[in-house]
């Protein structure tokens, strides 16, 4: 009986659900989840999930007091928001759940640490294991080094918004858990600055993760791979044997929805005999290169905005919805 592609990559590759809607993710019982601001953001909104919203609102609002603003424990309340997403997300996926650092903080080490303390603070709080989660943190200078020191004390990172060799690397060096680089938001980039279509292995995401993935298994690297961001299954047929892959539920029930062979595209064995040159990245070498990479540059500086601006959107809409769930508290007393 022929198998769907769905099956099949799963031969070669952990599949990972790229969304904070548990429903799906409990359908397509993926390995591992990954969330971000805007994907809680979209979660959020959902009304099966309301009470987790409106649970978490009141306990921030108990911890700040009355007298804190609905801003304050807005913010507060996105922390504890991610935490109990992924806690629901663990109930249901046997790996990992990513939890975000604020993307506002992406260019502030010591800010970055200090939260991400804080977040793996509240998962050991709920008796969940630290190997079941992943601090996601901007793949900045300032965001490695904070990763660095994270992966030191035990706290796993996955290093997101990777878009260049330069940040792949430095993750390596610093002893990174995880990358995920992101396939889809290179190939706009391309399109965009090109005026040109591309396909199936010409496709520079494609192309970038690639190169990643066989300098990673060329120069023994522990750190894995999560090709993330995809456009359409192309992209992901491409990368079949990545060390992770995750895919949005539109794309996953494409996946599981088409039938044909779906051979494996990287093999780290393969990599080992490959003939690349190995790069030392400090500081001014990270940056150089970095400034080199109109790509890389553009779509990290995007991306952080974009982040940040889902992440105001998300307070913004727990603060309107605390101060609707007081006034209705208050006129029932």
């Amino acid at each position: 009986m022929p198998q769907n592609l769905l099956e099949q990559l799963r031969k070669y590759t952990v599949v990972v659900a790229d969304t904070g809607d548990i429903e799906a993710m409990e359908k397509f019982r993926p390995t591992d989840a990954t969330t971000n601001p805007s994907l809680i953001t979209a979660a959020s909104q959902m009304p099966q999930y309301q009470p987790i919203v409106d649970g978490v609102l009141v306990e921030a609002r108990k911890e700040l007091g009355e007298s804190a603003s609905d801003k304050d424990v807005a913010n507060l309340a996105f922390q504890r928001l991610a935490v109990a997403f992924g806690k629901k997300i663990l109930a249901i996926v046997p790996g990992r759940v990513s939890t975000e650092v604020d993307a506002r903080l992406s260019y502030d080490t010591e800010a970055t640490i200090a939260q991400a303390r804080s977040i793996i603070a509240q998962y050991d709080q709920a008796g969940v294991g630290r190997d079941h989660v992943l601090i996601k943190i901007a793949s900045t200078w300032a965001g490695i080094r904070a990763a660095e020191v994270l992966e030191k004390e035990g706290i796993h990172c996955n290093l997101t918004l990777l878009f260049g060799v330069h940040q792949a690397i430095a993750c390596a060096e610093a002893g990174v858990t995880l990358i995920s680089p992101f396939v889809g938001r290179i190939l706009d980039w391309y399109k965009k600055d090109t005026g040109k279509d591309y396909q199936g292995a010409e496709d520079p995401g494609v192309q970038s993760v690639t190169k990643i993935y066989n300098y990673y298994k060329k120069f023994g690297y522990k750190t894995q791979v999560m090709g993330a961001s995809f456009r359409n299954i192309g992209e992901i047929k491409e990368l079949a044997g990545s060390d992770l892959l995750t895919i949005s539920p539109q794309l996953l029930a494409e996946l599981e929805s088409t039938e044909g062979e779906l051979p494996r595209k990287l093999d780290p064995e393969a990599a080992k005999s490959l003939s690349i040159e190995k790069v030392t990245i400090d500081q001014a070498t990270f940056e150089r290169m970095h400034e080199a990479d109109r790509m890389a540059h553009d779509k990290l500086k995007e991306g952080i905005e974009g982040f940040s601006a889902a992440l105001v959107k998300l307070e913004t809409l727990l603060a309107n919805r605390l101060a609707a769930l007081e006034s209705r508290t208050a006129a029932a007393v």
